[in-house]
Parts: C-alpha cells; structure tokens; sequence
C-alpha cells in the first residue's frame, strides 16, 4: 500500500471543491487502499484553512469535513516526525516535508511551488514529491 501525504491544497480538492481530477484518489482512500498520513499539525493546518472566510463554511460543515479527513487519515505521532534535510520557504508547508521525511518511502501530493522545488532533492531521499493526481 503506497504511503501518501497531501497537502492542504490537495485536500481542498479532495474535501471542498470536489475536482473531478481526484476522485479517484477519495474513492481509494475510502476503500484503504492508500495509506493516507497526517499529523496534528497538518490537520490543525487543514482545519485553519477551512475556517477562512472565504470558503463560506459554517461551523459544523467545517468539524464534519475535519472528521471525515481524520477518519481517512493514518495519524502519526508527532513525536515520530523529524526535521526534513530540506526547508521550504513557506514554514506552513514544513510540517508536509518533515512528515514525509520521516515516513519515507511516501509520495507527497502538492500543489505548492515552493514544495515542488524540492522534488529532485526529496526523491534522492525515498520522497516523491509531485502535482500530478495521475500518480495514485
């Protein structure tokens, strides 16, 4: 089973805005067949972002949405996650990077350029980082 991290962009997609282009990802992560990871932080990243006017949640659209992540996800213990060799320019992208540092090997799934210019270096350390929904 492929290990996969994604960012809050990608869940955006998978929660929010319902993209076509994964649907196929949310129906393999219904049926297990992906290892899906998060962290405490990650999903406190998810659930800041959701909280933001413009997505025009309310309240308990937001804590379903955040439950139905949770339910998907295999939490990892924040004290098994380790400082990845590489650093984003973006601190509230860290969190995704260190998280698949140490669980590697992994795909992270991201949208995010600064993240997606760590590629080349990642994959040297078991660490696909990619945009391409196509890859699951």
């Amino acid at each position: 089973m492929k290990s996969v991290i994604f960012d809050t962009n990608v869940l955006l997609d998978l929660f929010i805005f319902n993209d076509f282009r994964v649907l196929h990802i949310k129906q393999a992560l219904i049926e297990r067949q992906l290892d899906a990871l998060a962290s405490w932080q990650t999903l406190a990243e998810f659930t800041e972002v959701i909280s933001r006017p413009l997505f025009n949640l309310d309240q308990s659209t937001q804590e379903n949405i955040v439950q139905e992540w949770q339910s998907l996800a295999h939490m990892i213990d924040e004290n098994k996650i380790i400082a990845a060799p590489w650093q984003c320019r973006d601190n509230d992208d860290q969190i995704f990077l260190d998280l698949a540092y140490a669980n590697k090997p992994c795909i992270l799934l991201s949208k995010d350029n600064e993240v997606l210019k760590l590629a080349s270096r990642a994959a040297k350390e078991g660490v696909m980082i990619t945009a391409d929904y196509t890859i699951l």
